[in-house]
């Protein structure tokens, strides 16, 4: 019998090369389909773009957030396509005529629209200038992530279920935590209850994983999301 293995993006939030190495080097592991993460953090760093640009057979998250005009949105995915990245965010809330502009030249790279950020909650929309609540927010932009025809949502897992009935392809979670402790993120939950309760498809994990000894995270990670 055939088991669909979990799939997860591990999170390289640093600005050394080094550290990322030792990531990729420390989390080989065929209990688990992993790819990589890189932020602006690490892509606008020293030899940051190089590395990058020298994986190989890495599945590639280039989580840099187009937020732009539609020309302008357009113009920084031809510019990062040299990086074959698999995976793409740009912010929903960049508009459809963006969305559509940047998925009509990506071809073979996934776009992926952000939602609302798991840092934020009804208070901070509030604040912002918004009227609706988180939940009532990602419903919209997934309704609007459909209508651009994306092809995966970053959401917290608690906005999943919701999105679900209105976007049917990937949906990518960060907010992941061992301990739901000294985290500057608000909407967060365990990477067991993110797979079986709520039905992620992929976790974003950083810290939880990165911090200290990768392998032995990897295998507690690997211990708490047995079916």
């Amino acid at each position: 019998m055939r088991i669909n293995k979990k799939k997860i993006f591990i999170a390289c939030d640093t600005t050394k090369i080094a550290k990322v190495k030792k990531i990729i080097k420390n989390s080989q592991n065929q209990k688990l389909i992993i790819g990589y993460k890189f932020g602006l953090e690490f892509l606008n760093s020293r030899n940051g773009r190089k590395f990058i640009k020298s994986l190989k057979n890495k599945k590639i998250f280039l989580d840099v957030k187009l937020n732009d005009i539609p020309n302008t949105m357009k113009s920084a995915l031809l510019a990062l396509k040299d990086l074959r990245p698999n995976y793409l965010t740009v912010h929903i809330s960049s508009g459809l005529q963006a969305l559509k502009a940047v998925k009509k030249v990506s071809k073979k790279i996934k776009i992926v629209g952000v939602t609302t950020l798991t840092s934020l909650d009804n208070k901070n929309l509030k604040e912002i200038g918004y009227n609706k609540s988180v939940k009532e927010l990602v419903k919209h932009q997934a309704k609007l992530a459909k209508k651009a025809k994306l092809d995966a949502l970053v959401c917290s897992v608690h906005e999943v279920k919701h999105v679900k009935k209105y976007f049917k392809k990937e949906i990518i979670t960060p907010g992941i935590s061992f301990k739901n402790a000294n985290s500057d993120q608000k909407r967060i939950t365990s990477p067991y209850d993110a797979f079986y309760k709520y039905k992620s498809d992929w976790l974003v994990i950083g810290r939880s994983l990165t911090k200290g000894n990768i392998q032995k995270n990897l295998n507690y990670l690997i211990s708490q999301i047995k079916s």
